[in-house]
């Protein structure tokens, strides 16, 4: 199945690649994404016990008390300016096949 494209304002054809996973053992919660998201795509939770930092990482107890998550995934335009701006590398993107 062919993927979503677009065109760049030179005619490039160009494939946007939209917002499918967001690491909560990755995410810091400092909201960069959250405020540069042109679509309210995400949201910011308090971070659940299943949702602990990786063990190898070192953050003060402030600093964990929440989580951006994917709140509305299907809003995304794979602009990509989540993944741009997050400090920890917590979005994982894919393309999406054009839908009947």
């Amino acid at each position: 199945m062919e993927n979503i494209t677009g065109l760049t304002l030179g005619g490039g054809v160009w494939t946007p690649e939209f917002a499918t996973v967001l690491d909560p053992k990755k995410c810091i919660g400092c909201g960069r994404c959250f405020k540069v998201c042109p679509r309210d795509v995400l949201d910011l939770i308090d971070r659940g016990e299943d949702m602990e930092l990786d063990d190898d990482e070192d953050y003060d107890e402030d600093d964990t008390a929440s989580v951006m998550t994917l709140a509305n995934p299907r809003d995304c335009i794979g602009c990509g300016a989540c993944g741009r701006v997050c400090p920890k590398g917590c979005y994982s993107y894919a393309a999406m096949p054009v839908q009947p």
